[in-house]
């Protein structure tokens, strides 16, 4: 495996409840609970962002996809929705993605996007266990 580029993101003060930023200083949001779980809703949630990061990701699979259906896929519209559910007392993800094709027969927007679910990194994390590691940096 040969990495092309790490995103680096921290969270502060509380995590659902605090501010998120990326190394780079291009993305700084306040996070907040959103109001169907009890939260004020003025800030983001993690659901929303993964949904941001997945639907642009998802785009450009699309268009390797429609490359070589020679389809044209720049005027789609990609719709992800993140779903955190609770099961036997604890949380998990569920997604949909749902994609517009303007101009393309519902056979090859379906082989289309079918590819691009194939091509694309979150559909490919999500599907099969992105390697994760998760560790404790104590500072005394």
């Amino acid at each position: 495996m040969s990495a092309l580029y790490t995103a680096v993101a921290t969270t502060t003060g509380g995590g659902r409840q605090g501010h998120s930023e990326t190394s780079d200083g291009k993305v700084k949001l306040d996070l907040s609970y959103p109001k169907e779980m009890g939260g004020s809703g003025v800030g983001t949630n993690p659901e929303q962002l993964v949904a941001m990061g997945y639907s642009a990701c998802f785009g450009g699979a699309l268009a390797l996809a429609g490359k070589a259906h020679k389809v044209d896929t720049s005027n789609a519209l990609i719709t992800c929705r993140a779903t955190l559910n609770r099961i036997d007392g604890t949380h998990s993800l569920s997604f949909e993605i749902e994609v517009e094709l303007p101009g393309v027969s519902q056979a090859d927007a379906d082989a289309i996007v079918a590819e691009a679910h194939e091509i694309c990194p979150y559909s490919r994390a999500f599907k099969h266990g992105a390697p994760t590691v998760a560790r404790a940096k104590a500072q005394a």
